[in-house]
């Protein structure tokens, strides 16, 4: 027996006898019916996140085994292995809480079993950031194939598609425009094929920026889960996994500075989700590459929101997809990427933008002369209620209260939100600013997306569409409003969140970036006197988690994690 540490002489067992260690598992792998020239094969794992918890990824099984075709045809020996899988409205409290958990063990699964290369089969919101923290860490060549979007269906005269249809409808039956029988209906319509949120929420938003890290095959972003080129992306995928055995690229050659710039002007060119500002901080911390948030306004202010997708446009990912898809958007970003960045083809994305696209729908993806919006999706502000930074996305608010000076009515936490938002006497009007304290990453409600307050029903009821929302909480890419998130540091860690009162004058202006709370620091310290923080968990990843967990502007990634 030969030892090229390949195949199933990788990463052997280690009893104190090597040759042992590779005939025992050779025995074994035998019982599973596998022939002696499969076993002789290099391996490609696939990390298979298929669960009846995740609706998301009903299609998974099929995408697996057309990756194993690709495997096979190109001479190495597929092994699909399961990991963590993280249905997102399946999960109490909230699906962040356990990104990390996934993200160590499928970097786990990786270093500890025998694999060559690895193809990661996901595309739920928070799985695609955890199998590419993962996949950053454990740096063996790798893959990332999403599930795809689901196809948004037509309904009443007008197509329906999770999860922006979803809030828009429920918006209406808290404002008493839609019945108790209407809104049952709706909620049978809005979420009909396999696949993620049809809108550019944080699904879609992670399935673009991995394509834009390189770590993803040209142009397979946003293929809708039900179409046949998502499988055929399945099978090339398996193929490519094979040939970059022993070659690269790895993680370590993709995901570099320049990489993760070029994937945040992508994410403020598509209007993308606010949750991948985390997501791909956390990523990149992996690799030792830090993403301050200051840097994040120069990007935006340079570059165009460009794609015409919900929640801020009209359209949906597979429209896009339709339409030139990622190789379209990217040829209108040249001039703002860095082209010598290496892509899991083993091209650069130079390479693969020389040919331009065929034909491009421009009522989607708009020319750069004629841009959705000129400037980017997100801009992060900073000041005394944000001392390390928040997040706003402009692109789904109203620029009527960018330059806004309100009194803050402030709910504790999420249970007093849910207890006292709709109390009709509640002390609130429309140019108030809602406070949400106690639902950062270090809350025991772990970052939910609950930043997207509700307008209080009295004022919804009486055609408020919109005000300004402020918390530590995140929001669901596929909502929309002026609501100010991820403010850092957080409640729970003692952050000056924790100290707002009712009657508390905040200033948000974004074209200064500013976001302070006009209280003099002797009362504040005053405050601090009587803040209690939250309990510790006794045992367990809660414990681990409420240990190690880092602030939204590090990513919500464990302190331990982050560097090579």
């Amino acid at each position: 027996m030969t030892d090229d540490a390949r195949g199933f002489r990788r990463n052997l067992t280690n009893y104190g006898d090597r040759a042992f260690a590779l005939y025992l598992r050779r025995s074994f792998a035998q019982s599973t019916g596998l022939s002696r020239d499969l076993m002789d094969r290099p391996i490609v794992g696939i990390a298979q996140t298929a669960s009846d918890f995740n609706n998301c990824h009903r299609g998974v099984p099929e995408l697996v085994e057309a990756v194993k075709r690709g495997v096979l045809a190109a001479g190495g020996l597929p092994l699909a292995f399961p990991t963590v899988s993280l249905g997102e409205v399946f999960l109490s409290p909230t699906s962040l809480l356990f990104r990390n958990l996934m993200s160590m063990d499928t970097e786990e699964m990786i270093h500890a079993q025998p694999m060559d290369a690895v193809v990661l089969v996901g595309g739920c919101d928070k799985t695609v950031p955890a199998q590419l923290m993962g996949a950053a860490s454990a740096d063996l060549p790798a893959i990332q194939l999403v599930t795809g979007p689901m196809v948004a269906m037509p309904f009443r005269g007008e197509r329906l598609g999770a999860c922006t249809d979803c809030r828009r409808f429920w918006a209406k039956y808290r404002a008493g425009e839609v019945s108790d029988e209407g809104i049952d209906t709706i909620e049978g319509n809005l979420a009909t094929t396999a696949g993620t949120c049809a809108v550019m929420g944080t699904a879609s938003t992670m399935a673009a920026l991995a394509e834009a890290l390189g770590m993803s095959l040209p142009n397979t972003a946003a293929i809708p889960a039900v179409h046949a080129d998502r499988i055929r992306a399945a099978e090339a995928s398996g193929a490519r996994a094979v040939a970059m055995i022993g070659k690269g690229p790895r993680p370590s050659e993709i995901i570099t500075p320049k990489s993760v710039e070029n994937a945040l002007t992508v994410l403020m060119a598509l209007g993308g989700s606010t949750n991948a500002i985390v997501h791909l901080t956390a990523i990149a911390g992996r690799r030792g590459i830090d993403i301050p948030l200051d840097s994040i306004n120069a990007i935006s202010d340079r570059t165009p929101v460009l794609v015409d997708l919900k929640p801020t446009g009209q359209y949906y990912f597979a429209d896009f997809h339709a339409a030139g898809g990622m190789q379209a958007l990217l040829h209108e970003l040249k001039d703002l990427l860095h082209l010598d960045c290496m892509t899991v083809t083993g091209e650069t994305l130079g390479e693969r933008l020389a040919t331009p696209p065929v034909w491009v729908d421009r009522a989607v993806i708009r020319a750069r002369a004629e841009p959705f919006d000129p400037v980017g999706g997100l801009v992060a502000v900073f000041g005394s209620l944000a001392p390390r930074g928040a997040i706003l996305k402009r692109s789904a608010a109203d620029p009527k209260l960018f330059e806004r000076e309100g009194r803050a009515v402030v709910f504790e936490s999420l249970e007093d939100l849910a207890a006292r938002i709709d109390d009709p006497d509640l002390d609130v009007s429309a140019d108030d600013f809602l406070v949400l304290k106690n639902a950062g990453p270090l809350s025991p409600s772990g970052m939910p997306e609950a930043g997207y307050l509700p307008i209080p029903k009295k004022l919804a009821q009486a055609g408020v569409k919109d005000m300004v929302r402020i918390s530590d909480a995140r929001m669901s890419g596929t909502a929309y409003g002026t609501v100010v998130l991820h403010v850092s540091p957080d409640a729970a860690s003692g952050g000056n969140l924790a100290f707002v009162r009712n009657g508390d004058r905040i200033v948000l202006s974004v074209k200064n970036r500013r976001l302070d709370l006009l209280v003099d620091e002797a009362e504040l310290a005053r405050r601090r006197t009587s803040w209690v923080p939250p309990e510790v968990p006794r045992r367990g990843y809660r414990r681990l988690y409420n240990e190690q967990i880092l602030q939204a502007d590090q990513g919500c990634d464990f302190g331990f994690l982050r560097g090579i």
